[in-house]
């Protein structure tokens, strides 16, 4: 189920006719990706509010964007939109997204083996506008990695701090 990211002018189309939809709504939009999954594509909203999103929110703006995308038809071959949550333990995909959980617990992905490890999880400390990601790890590490050897990062959701 490899995902594509972001199917170039498909998805700025895609964003910019349900942003409108997002404001009314209250909504922040985290991501829109127009992904092929098997022998079927998926356009994805994944929206996000303070407090969290409910499967009203989600709803709500699948019923306020349905129509529209209809009309503008910028998709030529059939899909499935789904709305969505970007979960818990959310990827960070912008330098807002990084900025918005700086001193959070989270995991990068390489995409290549750095001393045969691809996983690294610490602290995230930094994101610069290189879209070079810092990281403190468990022993205390600065950890440093470039964009170019990144395939994913994402939130850890530490159940530990919660009890």
């Amino acid at each position: 189920m490899a995902e594509k990211k972001h199917g170039g002018n498909t998805v700025a189309v895609c964003r910019e006719l349900a942003m409108p939809f997002v404001e009314q709504l209250g909504l922040t939009l985290w991501d829109v990706r127009f992904v092929k999954e098997g022998a079927s594509w998926y356009l994805r909203y994944l929206i996000d509010k303070e407090g969290g999103v409910t499967i009203d929110d989600c709803v709500a703006l699948s019923r306020l964007i349905n129509p529209v995308l209809d009309e503008a038809d910028p998709i030529s071959q059939s899909y499935c939109m789904e709305v969505m949550s970007p979960g818990i333990e959310r990827e960070l995909i912008t330098k807002e997204h990084f900025e918005a959980f700086l001193d959070c617990a989270v995991v990068v992905r390489l995409i290549r083996p750095r001393d045969g490890v691809k996983e690294f999880a610490g602290i995230l400390t930094a994101y610069d506008d290189n879209g070079t990601v810092h990281l403190l790890d468990e022993d205390e590490n600065a950890l440093t990695f470039e964009k170019k050897d990144i395939a994913l990062v994402h939130v850890i959701d530490d159940w530990d701090d919660e009890e």
